[in-house]
């Protein structure tokens, strides 16, 4: 018995998804992996839920503290249920793809759950897209994934996207050139997060100019790019400035409507990332709508390296109108099958009438159909006032 229970009520961040809601993620979802098949992506499938050190080795550290424990009581091991599907690609990249041809495309789609939300994201389960391109490591590899983000999200009617790109690496290697030592280094990473220009200045001497410096050299990419050129970078660091500049330049080139910003000191969600990296917004939704960027496959330091791209549904779809399906037309009991068959090859939704007896339009609109089969022919159903 459940008599006095909320049959209706979930954990927070959970959500049932209903129709149409369900049908238009669903199509958004085949739409995005069609698009990305047509780039040599090909898609997996891995588990919901794995032993848990295959989640947190290596790159995957960075997500431990966002993945849903439990016993297996078959092997008495621990397994997780997957907050991220990027590393669950990595690993059979590694592991049953290991001899396959490189660069290897993988596409993959699929549902993931994590310990708690965040502010404008709440949601804790969602359906996440990506697509990894495994054994690169050039700004041509960067790009490609950045182009294929664009034009995916342009496939199913987003728009006016904007690209943000980012170089995680850039500051820890500016610190650890200009020899700040760790308290300093957290201290500048606190302030930059919060685009303090007035603290991270405070640190004087060359590393409170460089720094300031880097944290002006951000905004649309026509303009920060040749104000990063202009800095005086340590040796170690100009690699990875040159190569942020060289994704945005192909990427401008090969995506020119694209909205493109680069933020050389942003860092945050990009904790396993080892190259240029970035986040994906649109002018409808004010939560990001994915991010990705370059990683290591297995090992942080000498892994293979990749970039790949993971897009949140949620978001996407709230940056998207939702697209009317088929006309739903009813067919009295008794209208012959192939009737049917025939309507649907042209893109209806045909409802099948169960009883005999039944008013064809009080059935058709109370089942929401806007037309009904008259025995040759679809009918506008007419409505009328009550």
């Amino acid at each position: 018995m459940v008599e006095g229970k909320e049959l209706g009520l979930l954990p927070a961040g959970l959500k049932d998804v209903l129709p149409p809601d369900a049908a238009f993620e669903a199509a958004v979802i085949e739409r995005v992996l069609a698009e990305l098949a047509g780039h040599g992506y090909e898609r997996v499938k891995p588990p919901l839920v794995e032993f848990e050190d295959n989640l947190i080795e290596g790159s995957g550290k960075a997500m431990a503290m966002d993945i849903f424990r439990l016993m297996d009581p078959v092997s008495r091991r621990m397994m997780g249920v997957r907050a991220d599907m990027t590393l669950q690609i990595a690993r059979i990249a590694r592991s049953r793809l290991a001899k396959a041809p490189r660069p290897l495309r993988l596409s993959y789609a699929g549902e993931v759950l994590r310990v708690k939300g965040g502010g404008l994201r709440p949601e804790r389960e969602f359906a996440q897209i990506g697509f990894e391109l495994i054994g690169n490591s050039t700004p041509e590899g960067d790009a490609e994934v950045v182009r294929l983000v664009a034009e995916s999200l342009a496939a199913v009617g987003v728009a006016d996207l904007t690209i943000d790109l980012n170089a995680p690496t850039l500051v820890p290697s500016v610190c650890e050139a200009l020899g700040l030592d760790a308290a300093a280094a957290q201290a500048v990473r606190r302030a930059l997060d919060r685009k303090d220009a007035a603290a991270v200045e405070a640190l004087g001497g060359e590393a409170g100019a460089l720094l300031t410096a880097l944290l002006a050299a951000g905004g649309p990419a026509g303009t920060a790019l040749p104000a990063l050129a202009k800095l005086d970078l340590p040796d170690g660091v100009r690699q990875s400035a040159a190569e942020l500049s060289a994704v945005a330049e192909l990427v401008a080139v090969a995506v020119p409507g694209l909205g493109l910003t680069v933020d050389a000191v942003e860092h945050r969600g990009f904790e396993y990332h080892s190259g240029v990296s970035f986040s994906i917004f649109a002018r409808a939704e004010a939560a990001e709508l994915g991010r990705g960027g370059r990683y290591r496959v297995g090992d942080p330091e000498n892994g293979e390296s990749a970039t790949g791209a993971s897009l949140y549904m949620h978001t996407v779809l709230r940056a998207l109108s939702p697209v009317p399906g088929g006309q739903r037309i009813f067919l009295p009991l008794g209208t012959d099958l192939a009737i049917g068959a025939g309507l649907r090859t042209d893109g209806w939704v045909t409802i099948a009438g169960l009883q005999p007896g039944d008013d064809p339009d009080a059935e058709a609109g109370r089942l929401r159909c806007g037309w009904v089969w008259d025995g040759a022919a679809p009918r506008v159903l007419e409505l009328t006032e009550s």
